[in-house]
């Protein structure tokens, strides 16, 4: 295994911004916010582990009262997936200065595998040698196991990686399988340590 140092990014809170989509697909089904988005988010860890969209739609809409078949499912999944694609300036302006001066990037996000197709083509991605969703694993952060999966595709040692994210629980499971791990704040505050580290010192 190489001893090179990788950055490892989280996607959701760290590389885009939360999601701003929950009114208007509570309003497409026609129900309020407010009713909608009590669902929306404990669904959610099975769809990151790999759940069909469908599945997650129908955990999603079947409490409220609605039903979803396969065009409503393609719908929802369209509207989640463009509210999860905005991106932090700050943050793909660090990350282009990080791939700039040779660093290794990956990612590491929970996020299901219809979501990781259209990610993987945005222009942020080109700066990444590798990026990992955890749909397309049906493993999930965080399990020490999708951490020992991405050592694996990287093809690196847990003392090599630094990894950044905007959960606690997350970044302590990456600690706990021996990965350096930072809360994420902001680029600007942790700028300076990302490139000391990608600098082996």
């Amino acid at each position: 295994m190489s001893n090179e140092p990788w950055l490892v990014f989280d996607y959701g809170g760290v590389i885009s911004r939360h999601t701003q989509a929950v009114p208007a697909m509570a309003a497409r089904v026609g129900v309020a916010a407010e009713v909608f988005e009590p669902h929306y988010w404990p669904a959610r860890e099975a769809y990151d582990r790999g759940c069909p969209d469908i599945d997650y739609w129908r955990a999603v809409c079947g409490p409220v009262g609605v039903e979803v078949d396969d065009a409503l499912s393609d719908e929802l999944t369209r509207m989640d997936i463009e509210g999860w694609l905005p991106t932090d300036e700050d943050t793909v302006k660090l990350l282009g200065r990080l791939a700039g001066m040779g660093a290794r990037l990956a990612l590491l996000s929970n996020a299901p595998g219809s979501f990781g197709r259209v990610a993987e083509r945005q222009p942020w991605a080109e700066h990444f040698t590798h990026v990992v969703f955890s749909g397309d694993l049906r493993m999930a952060k965080p399990d020490a196991e999708i951490y020992r999966s991405l050592l694996g595709t990287l093809g690196a040692e847990a003392a090599d990686c630094l990894f950044v994210d905007d959960r606690q629980v997350n970044v302590d499971g990456a600690k706990a399988v021996g990965l350096s791990a930072h809360l994420w704040t902001s680029a600007e505050e942790l700028a300076p340590t990302l490139i000391r580290f990608a600098n082996g010192s």
